[in-house]
Parts: structure tokens; sequence; C-alpha cells
């Protein structure tokens, strides 16, 4: 069990969380992709047990899946960050910890993708790129 804590860009938003880090996964679906920004989105999955939002309140947003399954989405109302996503009125549900908003997400490797129909072609192999230094 490895202890993480994250938060927002703008800083409203805090939260921690003990998670496994073998739960760490790549989303390529549309919905990822259109939600995000991005060309996949990377999440660690945790128990909502596990999660405590430490300052800021939420705003949530619900999109009906492909599948039909309805998908809370978490984030900042100040700044849009996405927190996490989770399934519609459950208990005990899974929390999916959006990596990028993780302190420590340099230790967290993902271990498996989904969706790889929808992947972008380019994202597999990026080591060829051309690489820029810092921000």
């Amino acid at each position: 069990i490895m202890h993480i804590n994250g938060g927002c860009h703008c800083g409203n938003i805090f939260y921690q969380a003990d998670v496994d880090s073998n739960n760490v996964v790549i989303c390529h679906c549309t919905d990822c992709q259109i939600i995000s920004g991005a060309p996949y989105r990377t999440t660690l999955y945790t128990s909502e047990n596990d999660f405590t939002l430490n300052s800021g309140t939420l705003k949530t947003y619900i999109k009906t899946a492909e599948s039909g399954n309805l998908r809370e989405q978490n984030f900042c109302p100040e700044c849009g960050s996405q927190i996490y996503a989770t399934s519609v009125g459950d208990t005990n549900r899974s929390f999916g910890i959006r990596v990028g908003t993780i302190n420590q997400r340099d230790q967290l490797i993902p271990k498996t993708q989904y969706f790889c129909d929808s992947a972008q072609s380019w994202v597999q192999d990026l080591s060829s790129m051309k690489k820029i230094g810092k921000e």
C-alpha cells in the first residue's frame, strides 16, 4: 500500500489516498480523449473508502459511456483539473484518480492499456521524437 496526495492546478482541491501502485492504467477510449483533451488518460484506481478530500468542493459531470453506463467525472470548479471518475450511486465505489494530479506520479507506472482500438497510432512509440528541455 502506498500513500499518495495531490490536487488541482489552482490549489483549491487537495486530497490524499492509500493505493495499490499496481492499479495504474491507460485508457485510450474516445471519451477519455475528448474529456481530457489528450490522446489518452492515465488513471490510478482505489477504493472510495481509501480516498479523502482534504480541501475544496468538487464539481460533478455525469457522462454516459458508449456502453450506456453512467460515470461521474469530478473536477475542480475553478481551474477544471480532473480529479477522479467513479460510478453513479453505488456504495463502496472505485475511484479512478487522474494520475496527473498526484504528487507522486513519477512513481506510478501504468501496467495495462484499455480500448486500444481507439488509440492514436502515434502514441505507442514516442522515443524517436525530438526532445526539448524543461517547461
